[in-house]
């Protein structure tokens, strides 16, 4: 079983490459959204994301509740989880305990027989938030990213569409 995280900055080719990953294993690949189309330029984002993909892909919508999810999935296809940054601000503005959750997920990952890919946003490169919220998520994504990938197999950093192996 491998656990693979990939992450990059916005538009920097990770779900690009999270799908060839993914695709790479044997059986019917999950796509395991996080997303929500909560507006128009979302939905058209999903169905860019939806359209590059094809349809040999099993999907799973899911905003919140990730690790029974993976596992409820576990024993077919790898799995691929797009994204956790999107998954974070869910479980933030639901106000659900997202260390916790995290760290569930963390615990997870080991024990899963199928692989799963995650892919992620490297939000701390640019500069401080002006706002306590933003500073409070941009910190939070960090400290996520930390702990995935300190559970993952693999890490890739995706710069211009370009892999570069961390991990």
């Amino acid at each position: 079983m491998a656990v693979i995280l990939i992450t990059g900055g916005a538009r920097s080719g990770k779900s690009k490459r999270a799908e060839l990953r993914t695709r790479a294993f044997p059986g019917q690949p999950v796509y395991v959204a996080t997303a929500e189309a909560l507006d128009a330029e979302m939905q058209a984002r999903i169905a860019t994301h939806r359209a590059r993909r094809g349809t040999d892909w099993i999907e799973r919508e899911v905003p919140l509740d990730l690790v029974p999810t993976l596992v409820a999935t576990d024993g077919g296809g790898a799995r691929l989880v797009d994204c956790l940054t999107l998954w974070l601000s869910n479980l933030m503005h639901a106000e659900r305990n997202w260390e916790r959750e995290v760290a569930a997920l963390a615990a997870a990952l080991p024990g899963l027989k199928s692989p799963v890919v995650l892919v992620t946003n490297e939000v701390g490169l640019g500069i401080v938030p002006d706002n306590a919220l933003a500073r409070r998520y941009r910190d939070a994504a960090g400290l996520m990213n930390q702990m995935i990938a300190a559970a993952a197999d693999e890490v890739e950093f995706v710069v211009a569409g370009l892999p570069m192996k961390l991990k």
